[in-house]
């Protein structure tokens, strides 16, 4: 089973929760036990799993990767965006998740964020659901 999911981001560097978008998708699949994957297929944006109790951690995550990768002038790609494809390397393209009991297994402050790192764009990211 496989779905597209697309998205609208609103800020040059933002995370975006997603975790109901995912686990509604886990759920009507009705598959009991299996693996989830999440997968963005962009070169500037990514998919990381963090706390999703406190809205300061999706800030303080911003600020500390603007602060370790600023936008330099030094870059020599042409569109100027390196800053934000550095970022997406250190973030990652995907996350394999376990489905037990018709949800997905995470943590009790544990929620997904679609990360965007060059928007603001209309992006899509895919939900993969294999079964046992």
């Amino acid at each position: 089973m496989l779905k597209e999911f697309f998205i609208k981001t609103h800020q040059r560097s933002e995370f975006i929760d997603i975790t109901d978008i995912v686990r509604g998708y886990v759920v009507n699949s009705k598959v009991k036990s299996g693996i989830c994957v999440i997968y963005v297929p962009h070169t500037t944006a990514g998919i990381t799993i963090n706390e999703n109790a406190d809205p300061s951690v999706k800030k303080d995550m911003n600020i500390f990767l603007s602060n370790l990768i600023p936008k330099e002038p030094y870059f020599t790609h042409l569109e100027g965006n390196s800053d934000s494809h550095i970022k997406s390397t250190l973030v990652g393209p995907s996350l394999t998740l376990i489905i037990n009991n018709n949800d997905i297994l995470l943590g009790t402050w544990q929620g997904i964020y679609f990360s965007e790192f060059d928007g603001p764009r209309n992006r899509k990211f895919f939900v993969k659901i294999i079964a046992d």
